[in-house]
C-alpha cells in the first residue's frame, strides 16, 4: 500500500505537500511543456497586483555563491489579464492554483482580492506582506505585527478563499508577526521570503543590479529559513509552509521534520526544471523506506 501524501491547509486539501514558489514558476505555461503540472500539490503564481507592472530595469538577476539575487520588481500582467488569460490556461491544465497577491496599500490588497473573489480555478490566496507600504513611508507590511495584522484582517474580510500569509525574514520578531496574522484570520503561513542583498562589479566598482539591491534566495538561505520555520511552528496553531533553498528531497524532509505541513520550491526550478515531481517521488520513497504510512508522520514534535 502506497503512503498517503495528502496534506491539509485550512479547508484546502492538497494531493501532496510539494508546491512551487511565487516568482519562480511564472504562470505555469513554460513548465507545462515539461511535465503535468496538475501533479503538483499546488502552483503559487507570480505576484499579482491591481494594475500591470513592468518591474525593474535590466540587469535584474544575478547568480551569487549559493544562490540568486533578483530585483525583478514584481513584474506581472495585472489581476484582470491574469483572470482572463493566465487563469484560463491553469484551469485547463487542471492545476491547483494559489494566487500570490500584493499591493502598495491595504486598499490595493483588498481590491486585488475582490477582483479574484469568485474566479473559477483558484484554490487559495497567498498574501505577500513583504511589499513596501507606501502610505507608511516605505516600510514593509511584514516587518511588525500591527501592520501585518492590519492587511491580513482587511483581506480576510473580503475573501472566502483559504488565506495564506507569506512572512518576511526582516521582521524583528517573526513569531510575533505570525501570531498577529493568525489572530487576524490567516489559515496558514508561508515562510520565508527573500533576504535583501546586493553584488558589486569589481571592475566598475558599482552595483551589478540596476536596482542596486534585490532579494537573495537559494541554498544559502536554507539554514535561516529552517530556523524560522522551526520557531514559528511552535508559536502558532495554523499550518506552516516552508520555503528557502530547497534543492533536494533531503532538504524538503528537513522542513517537514521541523514542522512544516508543506514546502515550496523556488530557485531550484531555474536550475533543475524537473525538481518538483522528483521531490514528490522522493518523499514517497522516503516514507516507504522509513515505514511511515502518512507524510504527516515525518514531523515529531519532540519539545
Amino acid at each position: 500500500m502506497q503512503p498517503n501524501l495528502k496534506v491539509q491547509i485550512g479547508k484546502l486539501e492538497l494531493k501532496n505537500p510539494v508546491m512551487v514558489a511565487s516568482g519562480t514558476f511564472g504562470y505555469g505555461e513554460e513548465f507545462a511543456e515539461l511535465y503535468d503540472i496538475s501533479k503538483l500539490g499546488a502552483i503559487v503564481t507570480k505576484g499579482i497586483s491591481l494594475k500591470p507592472r513592468e518591474g525593474n530595469p535590466m540587469p535584474r538577476i544575478i547568480e551569487t555563491n549559493g544562490g540568486l539575487i533578483n530585483a525583478i520588481g514584481l513584474a506581472n500582467v495585472g489581476v484582470e489579464a491574469f483572470i482572463k488569460e493566465k487563469l484560463t490556461f491553469l484551469r485547463k491544465a487542471q492545476a491547483t492554483v494559489i494566487v500570490n497577491i500584493f499591493g502598495e496599500s491595504v486598499e490595493e490588497y483588498v481590491a486585488v482580492a475582490l477582483k479574484l473573489e469568485g474566479a473559477m480555478g483558484i484554490s487559495a490566496l497567498e498574501l505577500n506582506i513583504s511589499c513596501p507600504n507606501v502610505k507608511a513611508g516605505g516600510a514593509s507590511f511584514g516587518i511588525d505585527p500591527e501592520s501585518a495584522q492590519l492587511v491580513t484582517s482587511a483581506v480576510r474580510k473580503v475573501t472566502t478563499f483559504p488565506l495564506i500569509v507569506k512572512l518576511s525574514p526582516q521582521a524583528c520578531d517573526i513569531v510575533a508577526v505570525a501570531r498577529a496574522v493568525e489572530a487576524a484570520g490567516a489559515d496558514a503561513l508561508s515562510l520565508i521570503n527573500t533576504i535583501p542583498a546586493t553584488a558589486i562589479d569589481v571592475n566598475t566598482r558599482k552595483p551589478i543590479l540596476a536596482n542596486i539591491s534585490g532579494g537573495l534566495s537559494g541554498p544559502v538561505l536554507k539554514p535561516i529559513a529552517l530556523q524560522m520555520v522551526y520557531d514559528v511552528c511552535r508559536g502558532v496553531k495554523i499550518p506552516i509552509i516552508g520555503i528557502g533553498g530547497i534543492m533536494s528531497t533531503a532538504d524538503a524532509i528537513e522542513f517537514l521534520s521541523a514542522g512544516a505541513v508543506a514546502i515550496q520550491i523556488g530557485t531550484a526550478n531555474f536550475v533543475k526544471p524537473m525538481i518538483a515531481p522528483g521531490i514528490i517521488a522522493g518523499i514517497r520513497s522516503y516514507l516507504v523506506e522509513h515505514k511511515l504510512d502518512d507524510v504527516r508522520h515525518i514531523f515529531k514534535f519532540a519539545d
